[in-house]
């Protein structure tokens, strides 16, 4: 299974109502296994993640007046690239992992961004 982000708005009565990806754009959010192997792991935890921790045992959902917050940690973890990649624990060659992270950063980074464009939240489950 894979994790996915999705952008969310609230529609009239207060639902939450997800919205697609947008055409060329992609709602990959990483692995499953990369709940503890990314996302919760002591290596982001130690550059102060707040968010992408809770993915460790849940999905993680930002509220709308906590996307710009979201969208530092993404880009913290952006420029942590090598580091989380080089204490991951997999037989795939460093470069290769840090691109895979790469790839799931900047589809998260373009989720967050829409969100704050249309004030809703993120939800990566």
């Amino acid at each position: 299974m894979s994790l996915l982000v999705n952008v969310f708005t609230a529609d009239e009565s207060g639902e939450s109502r997800f919205l697609d990806a947008l055409e060329g754009s992609s709602d990959l959010a990483g692995f499953e296994s990369w709940r503890t192997t990314v996302w919760g792991s002591d290596t982001v935890c130690s550059l102060g993640a707040r968010f992408f921790p809770q993915l460790a045992s849940d999905m993680l959902c930002v509220a709308p007046e906590d996307v710009p917050d979201f969208i530092q940690e993404v880009l913290l973890l952006q420029n942590n690239i090598e580091s989380i990649a080089a204490r991951m624990e997999s037989p795939k060659p460093v470069a290769q992992r840090a691109n895979e992270i790469t790839d799931r950063l900047n589809n998260i980074l373009d989720a967050a961004q829409r969100a704050s464009q249309l004030r809703g939240g993120v939800q990566i489950w």
